[in-house]
């Protein structure tokens, strides 16, 4: 009999962010990507922008194929969880959002959750912790892996 799904509670941190004004773009705003649009904009020159939201971990064995073994890494899903099947991603969205406009992505990171602690998983809780401007003080993007992206293990 395989193991059933469990949720699991993700808080994404994002700290040191880029401003509202960085290279060519103006009213910067970040959030995380729900399906194809933006959730929980947060400015590019606030403190910090935190999100919270659950995603579904399956199984291996009941995920991809019922030859996989209990050691292969579990799938995620939901709402906030892209990519393919056994490689899912979270996604920050980048734009521009003038004042009464409408959000206009211009780049986007890559939170792969292969990445997540084992241990983390198991709990049902995992924070990431990211400094969101990159070496050129503009919007962090592209695949983030440790270090530029910590994921911590409940405590």
């Amino acid at each position: 009999m395989s193991e059933p799904s469990r949720p699991l509670s993700l808080r994404i941190v994002g700290r040191e962010l880029p401003g509202s004004t960085c290279g060519p773009y103006r009213d910067v705003h970040v959030a995380v990507q729900r399906g194809r649009e933006p959730e929980g904009l947060v400015p590019g020159d606030a403190t910090e922008a935190v999100w919270e939201f659950t995603v579904t971990v399956v199984p291996a064995a009941t995920a991809v194929t019922p030859a996989a073994g209990p050691d292969d890494p579990p799938d995620f899903r939901g709402p906030h969880v892209h990519g393919p099947r056994g490689a899912g991603f979270l996604y920050l969205t980048w734009g521009e959002r003038p004042p009464g406009g409408t959000f206009t992505m211009f780049r986007r990171a890559k939170l792969p959750l292969a990445d997540l602690p084992a241990e983390a998983v198991a709990a049902g809780f995992a924070q990431a912790v990211i400094g969101l401007t990159d070496a050129h003080g503009l919007p962090r993007c592209a695949t983030l892996r440790p270090p530029a992206i910590s994921w911590d293990p409940p405590s």
